[in-house]
């Protein structure tokens, strides 16, 4: 299933960009960045349930905010895009 995720980790101390490190480090395990703080991935349930885990270990529900998003097939109809970048084709092959 396609997912986004989104987040913002509180960065005035030096643990906070610590954790703001830690999970763009992560998403990037899953998925594709599209903006700062967002990325796009294509994950199955245990991808998914491992990525929600690992995050929510990382930051400080006190401080930071995350918020994941489940796009429905086909996901390129729910999905609007305005200005520089692309959709990414996570389906696809990955070209690095």
């Amino acid at each position: 299933m396609y997912h986004v995720i989104t987040y913002d980790v509180n960065t005035e101390t030096k643990e906070g960009r610590r954790r703001l490190r830690h999970v763009a480090q992560t998403c990037e395990n899953f998925g594709l960045r599209v903006q700062y703080s967002v990325f796009e991935c294509m994950l199955n349930r245990k991808q998914y349930f491992q990525l929600k885990t690992q995050l929510l270990d990382i930051i400080d529900e006190k401080k930071d905010s995350l918020r994941l998003y489940h796009i429905p097939e086909p996901h390129d109809e729910h999905i609007e895009k305005y200005g520089t970048g692309n959709i990414p084709d996570l389906e696809g092959p990955l070209i690095i």
